[in-house]
């Protein structure tokens, strides 16, 4: 693995893919205040996960099929359903994401 968070950021992808997750809930569970640790922001960054919504229900934060990819490629088993395809996706999910991330100052870097 050539980034040493890319063993954190697989196991954020692996505990997102068996169950797509409210933002509360996936927040509460990988935040950090340390500016080293940064999972969340970089599986966002790597367009690993998105904010998604199905069926008309509350978003959810979900693997896509590139972070699906990435489990594979390192021997963590991706479902064949885990891809974003089946998500209609929350077309202002990554800004609100980088502005909720920003206003709790949890995160300094710039988001795509």
């Amino acid at each position: 693995m050539s980034d040493p968070l890319d063993p954190l950021i697989l196991d954020l992808l692996e505990w997102l893919v068996a169950t797509p997750r409210p933002y509360g809930e996936v927040m509460e569970a990988w935040r950090t205040s340390c500016p080293r640790l940064t999972v969340w922001e970089d599986a966002l960054d790597r367009r690993f996960v998105e904010r998604a919504r199905r069926d008309g229900s509350a978003p959810l934060i979900a693997v896509t099929p590139l972070g699906a990819q990435f489990l594979r490629e390192y021997g963590r088993p991706a479902p064949p359903s885990a891809s974003a395809n089946r998500w209609e996706p929350d077309g202002a999910g990554r800004a609100e994401t980088a502005r909720a991330v920003g206003a709790k100052g949890e995160s300094r870097r710039k988001l795509r």
